[in-house]
């Protein structure tokens, strides 16, 4: 969990701040729903993301956008996971 202390006297400030938070929050959940349902159509078409089986069988450009995209996704979870635990505290 991560903890901000926001020390200002100006409520606007203070507003202006938690919203670009929740804002970036917001940004992150469209691109996270967006690289699944992208991920989804691989799935549907090849089934399973397994390197080695399909190895020969599918287009090593649509491989390597494949593992990009889950790669993407990671990291996208993991910035969104990191902002949803922010918890404010105003001083």
């Amino acid at each position: 969990m991560t903890r901000l202390v926001v020390e200002s006297k100006s409520d606007w400030t203070k507003k202006k701040i938690e919203d670009a938070i929740h804002t970036e929050t917001d940004l992150l959940r469209k691109a996270v729903r967006r690289i699944q349902s992208k991920l989804q159509d691989f799935e549907n078409k090849y089934g399973k993301f397994d390197r080695d089986s399909l190895y020969g069988k599918v287009d090593d450009m649509e491989l390597i956008e494949w593992e990009g995209e889950l790669e993407t996704l990671k990291r996208l979870q993991a910035n969104l996971k990191s902002l949803e635990e922010i918890t404010f505290e105003y001083k």
